[in-house]
């Protein structure tokens, strides 16, 4: 069994991975279905991903849009 601390960073790493997967960017609500987590842990780890200055966020109407900002060159 995972201890909290492994649970978040596993967590974390599959929304990473999401967004990875998805340049174009994904809602909250997408990222809930395709991680299969709860809206308040994806909401959470986001936050702590703008903390981390490693997301934009795009607003289109209501809905927020999540990317992560290129790396080493990368688009």
């Amino acid at each position: 069994m995972l201890n909290s601390k492994d649970e978040q960073m596993e967590n974390g790493n599959r929304i990473n991975n999401l967004l990875i997967e998805n340049p174009q960017g994904l809602t909250i609500t997408d990222l809930v279905k395709l991680s299969k987590l709860s809206r308040s842990t994806v909401r959470n780890i986001l936050s702590n991903f703008e903390g981390a200055k490693i997301v934009l966020i795009k607003k289109i109407g209501m809905a927020k849009i999540y990317t992560l900002k290129s790396h080493h060159g990368k688009n």
